[in-house]
């Protein structure tokens, strides 16, 4: 039976975990021989007995094994435990990890990068960057709705008329989605700004409203992400939503462009122009903020504005965020097993090609290993 290890995870205030007792046994049924690390699951209200009940080992420390589960790309300590020819899955960021890339690849470690899954149709039950960010946009809206000073619905009292909250959001990707559903639960008047036009029927279809900028059909890249948008349009769209946010209640940011820093589309002039005690949840945090006034990890008043820029929101959920994540993982692994069972690494597959990074002690990812020849980002 291949071993299959699940570690606990390291990154200061992680709380998720990369396996959930219902996934253990599913795992143990497609053959694997599952080890999780003693405390692994705590952060996510799992304890270990939850896990031996599910046929797992509870195990001290790292371990060898022939597949490793992880959430975080692992750090270069942790890579020098995983033995050649270990299958690693994990979320890994190839082009902000260069260092670990090659360490991974020295180690002929097979990496597996949930990170950089083909967002097709087949993959969907795989997409791991979604089912987190679906997680962080409804999250983000309850932080909002906790910071505001005011009700976020229309309320028709003894006392008089409580007017609705505005909330604007920028991006209409998975978190922005949820975000528009969420607010709109709540009650609030939502206002919906993206690059790519594509997107405005989806918005409409939650209740939100479109702020139409021009030019922003032409700003979809392939895989339906965002792509980088040249600065004149950014400079459009920046004087048409500054408008809308002057008068927004709360600001929710989630532009994200794969690979690069987040773009700026939040002036300090905007901030200024917001009421005293609006909020602006910038989910874009972790790659520099949409916002210009965001502090990654940190929660500021600026101008009488809270501008929050929390880091890992699905952290804050840890329950359902491990068992989206689990779950993702599990139909990452179905697909990587044989029939027969054991590992099959098929790199003519549209979705393991471009997912493994590393393999056989080398760079196989085209992209990755261009952007490393050029100084290790893309």
């Amino acid at each position: 039976m291949p071993s299959l290890f699940v570690p606990r995870e390291t990154v200061p205030g992680e709380t998720r975990v990369a396996a959930v007792p219902e996934t253990v046994k599913k795992l143990i049924k497609r053959g694997y021989q599952v080890a999780v690390e003693t405390g692994a699951g705590r952060g996510a209200h799992i304890p270990d007995a939850e896990f031996q009940g599910a046929g797992a080992a509870i195990v001290q420390g790292a371990q060898k094994a022939e597949v490793v589960l992880k959430l975080h790309p692992p750090s270069l300590a942790e890579s020098e435990t995983l033995a050649a020819g270990t299958l690693l899955v994990s979320f890994l960021y190839p082009y902000n990890n260069a260092d670990l890339v090659t360490k991974l690849a020295s180690r002929n470690v097979t990496a597996f990068a949930m990170d950089q899954i083909p967002r097709i149709s087949r993959a969907q039950s795989m997409d791991a960057l979604s089912s987190q960010a679906n997680i962080a946009g409804y999250k983000a809206v309850l932080l909002a709705a906790d910071a505001l000073g005011k009700l976020f619905p229309l309320l028709m009292t003894a006392a008089g008329t409580i007017q609705p909250s505005r909330v604007v959001i920028l991006g209409a990707g998975v978190a922005g989605l949820q975000a528009i559903a969420t607010a709109r639960r709540l009650g609030a008047i939502v206002e919906v700004s993206d690059v790519r036009a594509a997107v405005k029927e989806q918005v409409h279809s939650l209740g939100g409203k479109f702020i139409e900028v021009e030019g922003a059909e032409d700003q979809e890249a392939a895989g339906g992400y965002a792509k980088q948008a040249s600065e004149e349009f950014l400079k459009r769209q920046r004087e048409v939503v500054h408008k809308h946010m002057s008068a927004a209640d709360v600001v929710i940011t989630t532009a994200l462009v794969p690979g690069k820093p987040a773009p700026k589309l939040v002036e300090e002039r905007t901030v200024e122009a917001m009421r005293e005690g609006s909020v602006i949840v910038d989910l874009a945090a972790e790659q520099g903020g949409n916002c210009v006034l965001t502090e990654p990890g940190k929660v500021v008043s600026k101008h009488g504005v809270t501008v929050m820029g929390l880091l890992n929101l699905p952290a804050l959920l840890p329950v359902h965020a491990s068992d989206m994540y689990a779950k993702n993982l599990l139909n990452v692994m179905n697909h990587l097993t044989a029939k027969e069972g054991g590992i099959q690494l098929n790199l003519e597959d549209e979705i393991t090609k471009g997912s493994v990074v590393t393999h056989g002690g080398g760079v196989v990812s085209a992209p990755v290993a261009d952007a490393l020849a050029v100084g290790g980002t893309r």
